[in-house]
């Protein structure tokens, strides 16, 4: 098929170039310049294991990247993969998606058949139907159902593993409210995925699509708030809840996937997502006291971290380092990482702050400029009086020397990727 895919961001990109691995020629559209010109070179504009390759592969021949919206009308569906980034009351910034409606809608006026308009972003059911539809119908002179059709595919796309869970998907979700034929066109559109594997197609309605994406969401952070709640009380009564994790796993009906306790969730989604829920829930009159409380509980994680740290030594006036910036291991998005209150509050507390992350230096010094960045862990870690690691990256895993050059060796884990040993003062945030 001939796709198109407005937004060449985390999302919009990861779907160019899996679209097109699939055997899809596809166009992907940016209003960035410069995202256009790397995407051309066969350079990623983001950071994702996998994605290079893949570039290198097929810019040139199945995918190629342009600024001009014009190019959807040649194409036989476009994908709407546009930021939806959160306001200060944690509701959705959508004027992009909108925008980017507007212009694909300008694009298809007058043309003969029917186009097929997917959003792939995380939006709510009422942004769809209040102003993403009307957006389209009013530039292209055409109603939903009438000139287009619009569906929802919504992504749940994992950074660091980006690559494998498109081409491996738990299920597909397709929301459409026709009569059936975008439905069938998206299952065209990704036989090549189901035709070898069982991978089922969820076929439901467009707000039940996008909700969807929301409450698994949703979900999941609760359920690492609830395994950090439950423990912060297995530290204080001295029991490691790896340990009890490791068991409550096995149970058919909690499995053991998100039982990873420690300093907290971050990233793209669970922030956003969670906040929108909560702000969308609120001006229907109704407190989402779940929700809420799973995002107090991972607010309060940081600080307890360096209430750990506290416990062994005044870093007053004193270095510390923080290891791993990334909200996870495999990327460089600092979007959420736990890591910048553990730095505001080092700072609060008059420490010198040095810091360390395979990739994610950069991305942190625009925030916290005054902070000293390294390009190892070791350098992090000489004359150090404490280290705070909060990301598990694997090579942390082998720094068991490094510790002897800390001024005091103390290390207080929120990932449990530090192996506990002699010789160093060792604190697991749950553990």
């Amino acid at each position: 098929m001939h796709v198109s895919v407005v937004g060449s961001g985390y999302v919009g990109t990861t779907l160019s170039v899996c679209l097109a691995e699939l055997g899809h020629d596809v166009v992907a559209i940016d209003v960035d310049e410069e995202t256009v010109t790397q995407l051309n070179d066969g350079e990623a504009p983001i950071h994702e294991p996998g994605l290079d390759a893949l570039l290198e592969t097929h810019v040139g021949s199945r995918l190629r990247a342009t600024t001009e919206h014009a190019a959807v009308v040649d194409t036989d569906v476009t994908f709407l993969a546009v930021g939806t980034p959160s306001n200060e009351d944690g509701s959705i910034d959508a004027n992009g998606l909108v925008a980017a409606a507007r212009d694909v809608g300008g694009a298809i006026e007058g043309k003969d058949d029917d186009h097929l308009v997917v959003v792939k972003s995380t939006v709510l059911p009422d942004v769809i139907d209040e102003r993403i539809v009307p957006a389209i119908e009013d530039a292209s002179g055409a109603s939903d159902g009438e000139g287009f059709t619009l569906a929802i595919n919504p992504e749940f796309l994992r950074e660091g593993t980006a690559i494998d869970d498109f081409m491996a998907p738990d299920r597909i979700v397709i929301g459409t409210d026709d009569d059936g034929t975008a439905a069938e066109r998206l299952t065209e559109l990704y036989e090549p995925l189901t035709a070898e594997r069982a991978t089922p197609i969820v076929e439901t309605g467009r707000r039940e699509a996008s909700m969807i994406k929301y409450a698994s969401n949703a979900f999941l952070a609760s359920k690492v708030s609830l395994i950090n709640d439950i423990g912060n009380v297995c530290k204080e009564f001295g029991v490691d809840a790896y340990e009890v994790a490791e068991a409550m796993g096995m149970d058919e009906r909690i499995g053991s996937a998100f039982l990873r306790s420690g300093v907290g969730w971050g990233g793209s989604c669970f922030p956003k997502d969670t906040a929108a829920l909560i702000q969308s829930a609120r001006t229907t009159g109704y407190d989402p006291a779940m929700i809420e409380a799973a995002v107090e509980i991972n607010d309060r994680q940081p600080e307890r971290l360096l209430e750990f740290l506290d416990g062994h030594v005044d870093v007053t006036g004193e270095r510390v380092a923080v290891l791993g910036l990334a909200f996870k291991p495999g990327t460089d998005d600092i979007r959420g990482t736990r890591a910048v209150p553990v730095i505001e509050g080092l700072l609060e507390r008059g420490a010198d702050v040095v810091a360390y992350d395979p990739l994610a230096n950069d991305a942190m010094a625009e925030l916290f400029p005054d902070v000293d960045y390294v390009d190892t862990p070791e350098a992090a870690l000489e004359g150090a009086v404490g280290a705070c690691v909060v990301t598990d990256w694997p090579e942390f895993a082998e720094l068991d020397a490094a510790f002897d050059a800390m001024a005091t060796p103390v290390v207080v884990d929120g990932r449990r990727i530090v192996s506990r040993r002699d010789g160093i003062v060792y604190e697991g945030l749950t553990w």
